[in-house]
């Protein structure tokens, strides 16, 4: 199955980067380009692409506003995309909010052309992303400013004890294998055990399972 992209980004070069380096692999199609956050909600309505390249910093409207409303309840369209924010710097002041706001993972701009290419066929996949430079330890400090979430409390409670184990460890930013050693249960245990932590907290990923994480308090900022 083809994966149809949508670029957002106000500089025309990168776009036009983006696009000819995404055109040229097989199973990726370019269905769009924006030059701003406005334009990007409209086409994103429009197109439905699988992916959105998201830019952070855009006029008119901001990469983190055009994803709140691509990603809200008010967006019209029937297919929900999945959106990947690029960003100049891997500590960017609205890492967090983007990702409170439904992004799957980050990228930075710098990033190889392979590493592109593999994070859009990822977060299509419906896999969480995150650039290597965007550490747990760096989500953790944006988690520690935010207010905790009521509802996110409560849900905790309906999480069974191994669950709730295996969260702590997911917000610790480890891999299914990872958990599977920690735990000393079978990776595919652990898989289940993921699927039903989404399906109980209605997170898309791992990343938004992250989030919750900081939010209930089951997860601690690190020091």
């Amino acid at each position: 199955m083809t994966i149809s992209v949508l670029i957002a980004d106000d500089q025309a070069m990168v776009r036009a980067g983006f696009a000819a380096l995404l055109d040229a692999h097989e199973g990726i199609k370019v269905a769009g380009q924006a030059a701003n956050g406005r334009e990007a909600v409209a086409l994103s309505a429009r197109l439905e692409p699988d992916v959105i390249l998201m830019d952070v910093r855009m006029p008119e409207l901001d990469g983190i506003e055009a994803t709140r409303r691509i990603l809200g309840p008010d967006y019209p369209a029937a297919r929900v995309p999945r959106i990947l924010m690029l960003t100049t710097f891997d500590i960017d002041d609205y890492v967090y909010d983007a990702l409170r706001a439904g992004a799957s993972g980050f990228l930075l701009k710098d990033a190889l052309p392979d590493e592109l290419v593999n994070a859009v066929r990822v977060v299509a996949a419906g896999d969480a992303l995150l650039s290597p430079s965007v550490t747990r330890k760096m989500i953790a400090q944006f988690a520690a400013q935010k207010p905790r979430a009521s509802r996110a409390s409560t849900v905790l409670s309906e999480l069974t004890e191994r669950e709730r184990e295996v969260l702590v460890l997911i917000g610790q930013g480890r891999s299914n294998g990872e958990i599977a050693a920690e735990l000393f249960i079978a990776e595919q245990t652990v898989k289940t055990h993921v699927g039903k932590i989404l399906a109980k907290i209605g997170a898309r990923d791992r990343v938004q399972a992250v989030i919750f994480a900081y939010d209930s308090g089951l997860a601690e900022p690190a020091s």
